[in-house]
């Protein structure tokens, strides 16, 4: 879509938005419910990023990310901008996202604390849609706890995508840096009480499966790929 090539201000919330209420007619018909997020952060990396996330398990990524320590052999890349991904988000963290929009009154009303002197860290969009209800909250931050809760659940799966998005890229460009990267993410993954892999999982295997990496990484690669298939995944 061309809303994905020209990186604005409101990029993310407006594809989002699209995302958003873009599903088959049938499927909101059908009962399936979606949940969305997206965050603006100037200055940060992503500094644009948004997910849809439907009750059927159905998620979707975006955002305008670089992988500035990657690069092709020729010194060019046409990964380097921006990125979409759809996959199948974990049941228990399915469950868990609109449980929190439950208890959030599906975002109704007003979300935003309004107090003053309050750190800028991002606008932020939340959204609920079902055949029955639609609603949109707009947020720096917000002081209803199940609120908080979606918000640094989305921003960590947003690390969790990103992290599988650089694993590709250092897998076909730089291999040495694999283990650092799976390195990071094991001790991230060692303080995550609701780890969720499904977006890395292809790339994980892959790299677990390849006689041509060297055997500590491929191991790092396996207990990551064992963590994603835990009960209750």
């Amino acid at each position: 879509m061309l809303l994905f090539l020209r990186p604005s201000r409101n990029l993310i919330c407006l594809a989002c938005l699209v995302l958003f209420v873009a599903g088959p007619a049938h499927a909101q018909q059908s009962g399936v419910a979606t949940v969305a997020f997206s965050c603006d952060f100037p200055g940060s990396n992503p500094s644009h990023y948004g997910f849809s996330v439907t009750s059927a398990r159905n998620a979707s990524y975006i955002s305008d990310g670089k992988l500035t320590n990657a690069s092709a052999s020729d010194g060019s890349s046409n990964d380097d901008g921006p990125f979409r991904m759809d996959f199948a988000l974990s049941l228990a963290t399915t469950v868990h996202i609109f449980d929190l929009a439950k208890t959030a009154r599906y975002f109704e009303g007003n979300v935003d604390s309004k107090k003053k002197n309050i750190a800028s860290t991002g606008d932020k969009t939340l959204m609920y849609r079902d055949p029955a209800k639609s609603n949109i909250a707009n947020y720096n931050y917000s002081s209803i706890p199940a609120v908080q809760e979606l918000t640094t659940l989305f921003q960590d799966l947003s690390s969790l995508v990103e992290f599988g998005r650089r694993l590709d890229y250092e897998y076909r460009y730089q291999k040495l840096a694999l283990d650092e990267e799976l390195k990071r993410m094991e001790d991230t993954m060692a303080q995550d009480v609701r780890p969720d892999l499904p977006a890395a999982v292809p790339i994980l295997q892959k790299i677990a499966d390849d006689s041509s990496v060297i055997i500590t990484v491929r191991a790092r690669a396996q207990r990551l790929l064992q963590r994603a298939s835990a009960p209750g995944k």
